[in-house]
């Protein structure tokens, strides 16, 4: 369900796997509350979230001062989140900026819109790989289903996703939360988690393309981001 990748006095930092929902699902305890168990610690606050298919870094506070300086944070762009995805299809580009509103769809799907009054941005790299395309991802926003909605807007919707690509079948949706990093209590916390070094979170990483490719984007945060206009 999770591994531990820093405890720390007022946040915790779990890999999140794939096929977990973070909330109640049909499951007899949440994820929030195997993680208080695990760490037999008081009430634990999610800052952020990741969907059911996206495995990796997920941030929670022990404390509710830690909890609101912490979402204020997201809520203000101020953490650097970086995502992996792997899509079987080439895309429209290969690198740039995914920017439009989101707006509701059929079966509880979303969709990119043409118009910009509060519009989703993503940021991207993508590398051809023997599996199709690797997609490293820079969410300015933090709306539902944000990169998976952009991947597919640009005609490489990633594999293994229920919703967004339905035909295609693979042991998982290959959507990592692969880097966070962030300033809390005047420290400032970097971590990145390599999904191909866990054979749990799916067969698709272990390619030797992807990992080094993988390798190439170690310090996402020092590439030269597409600009937002």
């Amino acid at each position: 369900m999770f591994d531990i990748v820093d405890d720390q006095p007022q946040f915790v930092l779990i890999n999140k796997h794939p096929g977990v929902s973070v909330h109640r699902d049909e499951q007899d305890t949440g994820l929030v509350q195997e993680v208080q168990q695990a760490l037999g610690c008081g009430a634990l606050y999610l800052i952020h979230r990741l969907d059911k298919m996206t495995s990796g870094l997920l941030l929670l506070a022990k404390t509710q001062q830690a909890a609101s300086e912490l979402s204020q944070q997201f809520a203000q762009r101020k953490v650097q989140k970086f995502y992996l995805a792997i899509a079987d299809k080439k895309p429209k580009k290969k690198q740039g900026l995914i920017k439009g509103d989101m707006a509701k769809s059929r079966r509880s799907t979303w969709k990119l819109m043409p118009s910009n009054n509060n519009p989703a941005i993503t940021q991207f790299f993508s590398a051809a790989v023997s599996e199709g395309r690797l997609f490293l991802c820079k969410p300015r926003t933090g709306k539902t289903h944000q990169i998976r909605v952009a991947l597919k807007s640009i005609g490489s919707p990633i594999i293994g996703d229920p919703i967004y690509s339905p035909s295609s079948k693979s042991d998982r949706g290959y959507l990592h939360a692969f880097s966070l990093s962030f300033d809390f209590d005047g420290k400032s916390y970097h971590y990145q988690l390599n999904p191909s070094h866990d054979i749990t979170l799916g067969q698709l990483w272990q390619s030797e393309s992807i990992q080094q490719q993988i390798v190439a984007w170690q310090q996402p945060q020092l590439l030269n981001w597409p600009k937002i206009k």
